[in-house]
């Protein structure tokens, strides 16, 4: 990383999100062949979930986007979440940096279907695209509680169905609710019909003017920011609570725990007792 990092920075890192079955592998595969049409280098990081029974994952992405595999300017990569919650796997970072530092111009993060609270790929991508379609039970109901506020653009994928106009209206009829100041970017919403490619040029688009925003507001600088100081954060966690575990007499974790759990001590001093320790 140390090599690294100094490479990187130069990518626009866009991230889809959406509920399971919207078709975000299709319009990741659109938005691929639409910026390969243009001579743009493309990374994909395709999140699968990892099974709680069998502990794999069908990484099934690298199946929807048979097209692109012998492509040399595609280079898509398959990673379990392994049952880290949030949408995205542990290294998803890293193997972002990695990409970034390769040279890719553009870098597209599908995550798993995620629900309401697990918004992490907000922190992650400079452009948040969240995928909607009709047909998937109420999905804006499904989605309003978390993962709508985290949206720089949406799609409304599967345009030709009934029902996708509906799914339009609802959106702009949530969006009309919020405040938004004269400054401030304003979520499009673009329907699209990925399996046929009809608007994907106008996403691509879409997705392009957001960067532009970005980069004229001074906010790309302060998101990247927040996404290294949160990574930060995280690498001193967990190292943290490696050592943790290797603290020696009554110091340890898990000496302490028992304490607690009997009433012998309380959990404030317990932590004072390990941060001393």
């Amino acid at each position: 990383m140390k090599v690294i990092a100094p490479l990187a920075g130069g990518s626009h890192v866009i991230g889809l999100t959406g509920s399971p079955g919207v078709g975000k592998s299709t319009v990741t595969g659109a938005l691929v062949r639409g910026y390969r049409s243009t001579g743009l280098r493309v990374g994909v990081l395709a999140v699968d979930p990892t099974s709680p029974f069998s502990g794999g994952a069908l990484l099934g992405d690298r199946v929807r986007m048979q097209d692109h595999a012998t492509d040399d300017g595609v280079f898509i990569r398959s990673m379990a979440s392994r049952g880290h919650l949030g949408g995205l796997a542990w290294a998803t970072p890293q193997a972002l940096r990695i990409l970034d530092a390769a040279g890719f111009d553009m870098i597209l993060i599908e995550t798993v279907g995620v629900g309401q609270a697990e918004v992490e790929i907000a922190a992650t991508a400079d452009t948040t695209l969240v995928v909607v379609a009709p047909g998937m039970g109420d999905s804006i109901q499904a989605a309003k509680a978390g993962i709508l506020e985290i949206a720089d653009a949406f799609a409304v994928n599967k345009s030709d169905r009934p029902g996708a106009q509906e799914v339009v209206r609802d959106l702009r009829t949530m969006l009309a609710m919020a405040r938004y100041g004269p400054d401030d970017w304003k979520p499009p919403i673009v329907s699209t019909t990925a399996g046929s490619g009809e608007g994907i040029d106008d996403l691509a688009a879409a997705l392009g003017a957001h960067l532009d925003w970005l980069e004229k507001s001074g906010e790309r600088a302060a998101r990247r920011q927040a996404r290294a100081r949160d990574e930060i954060t995280a690498i001193a966690v967990a190292e943290l609570q490696r050592r943790l575990g290797g603290l020696p007499g009554e110091a340890r974790l898990e000496d302490l725990a028992a304490r607690v759990a009997a009433g012998d001590l309380d959990p404030y001093s317990a932590a004072d007792a390990l941060i001393t320790a």
